[in-house]
């Protein structure tokens, strides 16, 4: 039986799956692959079996997302660690022992991530992972070598292992003895877009921590799943606001929900003064959106606050990024970080 199993989802993604899968097999030799194909029509399922017959294929009959993917290539999978890999990431020679030696040497780490970099600009940090990321008091998501539109270069600045408050989702060894029984790993209910954020805050609530652990790197074309747009727009602000939801206090919501709501409608009047009609729509109906969603939630959230968990920023970052000028995360007070999530202590 494996120790690691590779989980990769592609919705008629054959030209990917072509591209970068062959490079994951190579880059993995001790690895269980496993494939999970969304109801693609471009013939993938068909290619992966005759060009790759030792991976395990899981052929769902309709796109489940991926969160639905990832759900049923867990199932599947047989390893202790099981690494969540999107399929426009190129892997590299070892990649997957350090991962898994940072897991064996922290028995309440759950989670740890590679260190991510672009894949057309192998210089510089990636948008959606970089070297780990956190929320700021006002639920926005940064990481490590990404605030807002900065991509800082990396010099090496981050190549430091700590803890982290979330792994990037393209790129996430999970250890399978984390999850309670029948748990799925990522919540449907999101579909695409904070699922690994809210898996990584459900750890936490539990006592676990989660890391980045730069010896590994990957690179990573970013938006082959989404690209940008109103529909990736509308499912970012849904999701943050219903993972909110889920995981503050009754008390805390009430506090955070007026301020976060004047700071989402100064985005959409940015968005309608610059001429993009569609992005402040697309804010307008996660809120509606997130409204008639939020109370499947209920059963889930805490009775109590828990400041030990949240936030792991205490400043904002939109008011440290624009108004103070903090382009890059080594330029944010570490101060504002709690006991925890200065250092992989």
């Amino acid at each position: 039986m494996p120790r690691i199993s590779v989980v990769v989802v592609s919705w008629n993604g054959k030209p990917l799956l072509e591209r970068f899968l062959p490079g994951v097999v190579a880059d993995s030799p001790e690895a269980e692959i496993v494939v999970v194909d969304n109801g693609s029509t471009d013939g993938s399922v068909a290619w992966l079996r005759a060009h790759l017959p030792d991976v395990k294929v899981v052929a769902l009959t309709e796109n489940r997302g991926f969160c639905g993917g990832n759900n049923a290539g867990f199932r599947e999978a047989s390893g202790a660690y099981v690494v969540f890999l999107n399929n426009d990431v190129e892997t590299t020679p070892g990649w997957l022992d350090p991962l898994a030696a940072w897991l064996d040497d922290h028995p309440r780490c759950a989670a740890v991530q590679p260190k991510l970099l672009q894949l057309d600009d192998r210089r510089r940090f990636e948008y959606a992972g970089a070297a780990g990321g956190f929320l700021d008091r006002y639920g926005f998501p940064f990481t490590r070598g990404r605030l807002f539109f900065t991509m800082e270069e990396d010099r090496g600045q981050y190549d430091v292992p700590r803890n982290v408050f979330w792994a990037s989702g393209a790129a996430l060894m999970l250890r399978r003895g984390a999850m309670e029984p029948d748990e799925p790993v990522f919540d449907e209910r999101y579909f695409m877009h904070m699922e690994e954020i809210d898996l990584c805050w459900r750890l936490h609530r539990r006592g676990w921590t989660v890391a980045c652990e730069p010896a590994s790197t990957v690179y990573h074309l970013g938006g082959a799943s989404l690209p940008k747009g109103d529909r990736k727009t509308f499912l970012n602000y849904r999701n943050n606001l219903l993972m909110l939801y889920r995981h503050l206090s009754p008390g805390a919501w009430r506090r955070l929900f007026p301020r976060r709501l004047a700071l989402d409608a100064a985005a959409a009047a940015r968005a309608l003064a610059s001429g993009n009609v569609g992005e402040a729509r697309a804010i307008g109906r996660a809120y509606a959106e997130a409204h008639r969603m939020k109370r499947t939630f209920d059963a889930d959230r805490p009775d109590r606050e828990d400041s030990s968990v949240f936030p792991p920023y205490r400043h904002s970052v939109v008011v440290d990024y624009f108004a103070r000028g903090r382009k890059t995360f080594a330029s944010l007070p570490p101060d504002a970080f709690p006991p925890g999530f200065r250092s992989s202590e």
